[in-house]
């Protein structure tokens, strides 16, 4: 059995919706960041970061989203969430995943936390409003590559896409939100209805109403 380590509408949500995708044995923990449970010494000892999420599995404890979500595809290949190796979409699987973790997640955070990124609260809404003008660019980037796509990578659903919902989701209330843009915001309205994201989202209690 996996046990991921959770808080809803957290970095946990993309490997949730592989977990279940896949339909694998799986229990959830939840995390409580309200408590800053996520920095107990328990806790530390499983993911020395004191981040959300990590998974556990056969005595390995595995922190980081996107690493998480690659292990979950590369251990249940039949699933076809991740390209094979030797099929031409495979860098470019890693590409959009890095993509998404290292330039949109990052941009989010920053957004989100914008204390962490200056000594001075008065500056606080000009970094929100300069990462808003940063998200919407990197959001134009996904609604190109969408251009008569269904999914980011051509025809066949990744766990990439299953990533890019979790941080439109999180977008949401951006100025220039992923709903601005018409590729993306068709795609996201698709996506909104697969039955994996509407089981998810219900389980950990998230409107979708908003991509409908």
């Amino acid at each position: 059995m996996y046990q991921l380590y959770y808080y809803p509408n957290n970095a946990s949500l993309a490997p949730h919706f592989l977990l279940h995708h896949m339909k694998l044995d799986y229990e959830l923990l939840l995390v409580d960041k309200q408590s800053n449970s996520q920095k107990s010494p328990d806790y530390l000892k499983l993911n020395p970061a004191g981040r959300i999420p990590t998974l556990v599995n056969n005595g390995i404890a595995l922190f980081e989203s996107p690493a998480i979500c690659i292990h979950l595809c590369e251990q249940h290949p039949e699933y076809g969430l991740i390209p094979a190796l030797g099929n031409k979409a495979r860098p470019l699987f890693f590409q959009w995943l890095t993509y998404l973790n290292n330039t949109l997640q990052a941009e989010l955070m920053v957004r989100y936390y914008p204390h962490r990124h200056t000594n001075d609260e008065k500056t606080i809404p000009n970094v929100i409003a300069a990462q808003d003008d940063r998200i919407a660019d990197a959001l134009a980037v996904l609604d190109k590559q969408l251009a008569g796509k269904t999914y980011l990578l051509g025809e066949k659903l990744t766990a990439c896409d299953f990533f890019l919902f979790m941080l439109a989701e999180w977008s949401l209330p951006i100025k220039k939100s992923p709903l601005h843009f018409s590729h993306l915001a068709g795609y996201l309205k698709r996506l909104s209805q697969h039955p994996t994201v509407t089981s998810v989202c219900k389980i950990e209690k998230i409107d979708l109403s908003p991509f409908q």
